[in-house]
This record gives structure tokens, sequence and C-alpha cells, in this order.
């Protein structure tokens, strides 16, 4: 595999959020994702920005494209020093929520992408990277 066109965003405040939306949805046209792929990509994407933010106290958003053979694809890192999820199984968990959303950040997230990896350590922080080819 050989990757190119790679970046990074801080993911500070919902205007980081917003602006991670639209460097996905760009990425994603550039690749010619259909629409459908699209709006995965980017639903997953504004989920997990969120996430970073608001429970990993801000953090970085980094990407690559990716190629393998004739495969194109996307991956998408969200990654924060914050404190980590104490319970994995649980916050994969459909209706979970550790605030007042409705649950399904993280589950549902990992339902619209090919690949969902996440690593996390209680004080250490969480990583997140989501894939998903064309």
């Amino acid at each position: 595999m050989t990757a190119g066109s790679d970046g990074s965003l801080p993911l500070r405040n919902e205007q980081d959020i917003v602006m991670s939306r639209q460097t996905v949805r760009k990425l994603t046209q550039e690749l010619k994702f259909s629409l459908v792929d699209q709006t995965k990509m980017v639903t997953a994407t504004s989920e997990l920005a969120r996430n970073t933010v608001v429970y990993g106290g801000g953090g970085e958003m980094r990407w690559e494209i990716l190629t393998d053979g004739l495969r194109r694809g996307l991956r998408v890192h969200f990654e924060d020093q914050g404190p980590g999820i104490p319970d994995l199984d649980l916050a994969l968990t459909d209706g979970w929520t550790s605030g007042s959303g409705l649950g399904m950040g993280l589950s549902g997230s990992k339902r619209l992408v090919h690949e969902f990896e996440i690593r996390s350590a209680v004080g250490e922080g969480t990583r997140v990277s989501i894939t998903r080819w064309k």
C-alpha cells in the first residue's frame, strides 16, 4: 500500500469540527466516492471529531489516501490525550452514552466504515482510526 495526500487538522472547538467535515467531504469527492459513501465518511468524521473535542479535551485529526492495487481509500485518525475510555466494550454498545447524546457515536461510526480501530488508555487518551474504500 502506498499513501499520498496526507494531512492533519487540529480539533479544539466547534469550528474545527466543521472544518474536519469539510475536509473529509472534499477528500471523498476527490476519490470519487459515491454520495452515500461520502455521507457515511463525513458522518463518522463528525461524530469522532466531536468526541475528540468534547470528551478528549481536543486533539488532532490526520488523514491519508490509501492505494491497494486498484482500490483507493481514505483513512482518518482521531487522537487526543484526554482521560481515555475506561470500558471500551461498554462505550461501543449501541445506546450507551457518557453524556447527553444518543449513544450512537462510536458504535454508529463503526457501522459507517469498512475498518474501525480504537485504542484507549485511562489517563493517556484515545486514538480512533476509520477507513472507507471506494
